[in-house]
């Protein structure tokens, strides 16, 4: 096999997909085991293992050593999920019943719990020189996406959020995940230090941007690409980084529209959507988004410019993957 068909994205993402589907998490009792299999087989892009396997490629070929430990990656994603569905008790995931709803939520409770040890028992399989570093970077992360959690809760309460403690939340609630899929493949694979640490500094910007875009889309998106109610983000007042900038910048008649808009409890969801939308528009809100937004995906980007591979058919596989995904519509 030569060093493209080893490193393509489709072969790592099928090798991936297979071992995630085929793999045993427990059988006994099946109301604890079976909602892991479900979550794990509702799809999604598996972004997270995925840029393990591509960091890992971008220094050894033989990435089929690491496959469960990437798959650690993605059931640490995937138990965060099932008990965000639980907080926020959302109906559906990927189009499907959430956990608690198909089953309740003790269960999805327990189950979630028994996906975090699985996440550290597949974690096991790395080798005895490599695990204790890969531990404290793991558990780091999985703290910080904790802290970024309850950040985002406690928004929900504040009158004031800032643009810093926005951009801090989503750095620990998002993108320290992609920081850490693709420095820990770096350091599986015995990169140096200094790649390792590029890497995860370039999946943190990224992840930024991703989640700013998210923030962008959920108003300015094409309803047909995007999947989900264009301005639900308004309709719930959530702490965007828009909503942020707008409360920060509008004043007069402007802020008494802003104010009326996020105090009111009956109205119309399309109204509503609109007028908020036209706040935004007459506040130059999405052009301070995309400014912002291209700056994280700037910085990222120079760093992974920035470091050594001897595989430069995976780095621009790495490249192209990520670039495809900060262009994304929906």
């Amino acid at each position: 096999m030569n060093q493209e068909d080893n490193a393509s994205v489709n072969k790592l993402l099928q090798e991936l997909e297979h071992h995630i589907l085929n793999f045993e998490y427990g059988q006994s009792p099946s109301e604890l085991y079976e909602p892991i299999s479900y979550i794990m087989n509702l799809g999604g892009k598996r972004i997270r293992p995925l840029l393990t396997l591509m960091a890992y490629t971008l220094y050894k070929g033989d990435y089929e050593k690491i496959l469960t430990p990437a798959m650690a990656v993605e059931v640490f994603h995937n138990f965060t999920l099932m008990h965000d569905d639980i907080m926020d008790d959302a109906p559906l995931r990927r189009g499907k019943p959430t956990v608690h709803e198909k089953w309740n939520a003790n269960t999805a409770i327990l189950s979630g719990d028994v996906m975090l040890v699985k996440a550290y028992a597949m974690l096991l399989n790395i080798s005895p020189e490599k695990l204790p570093n890969c531990l404290r970077l793991f558990n780091q992360t999985a703290a910080e996406v904790c802290e970024g959690q309850q950040h985002d809760m406690n928004f929900e309460t504040k009158e004031h959020v800032s643009e810093h403690a926005y951009i801090e939340m989503i750095r620990q609630k998002t993108a320290v995940l992609l920081g850490f899929a693709l420095e820990f493949g770096a350091l599986l694979a015995d990169a140096s230090d200094n790649d390792a640490k590029k890497l995860y500094d370039f999946g943190v910007n990224i992840g930024i941007g991703f989640q700013l875009k998210d923030d962008l889309l959920d108003v300015y998106a094409d309803q047909a690409k995007f999947g989900k109610q264009i301005g639900g983000d308004i309709i719930a007042n959530k702490k965007t980084f828009l909503l942020i900038k707008a409360k920060e910048l509008a004043e007069g008649e402007n802020k008494e529209k802003l104010n009326y808009w996020l105090n009111v409890k009956d109205f119309s969801k399309e109204e509503k959507v609109s007028a908020v939308t036209s706040i935004y528009n007459v506040l130059g809100i999405k052009e301070l988004t995309e400014s912002k937004m291209h700056d994280y995906f700037m910085k990222g980007f120079e760093q992974y410019a920035s470091i050594k591979t001897p595989n430069e058919f995976a780095y621009q596989n790495l490249l192209n993957l990520t670039q495809d995904l900060v262009e994304r519509e929906k």
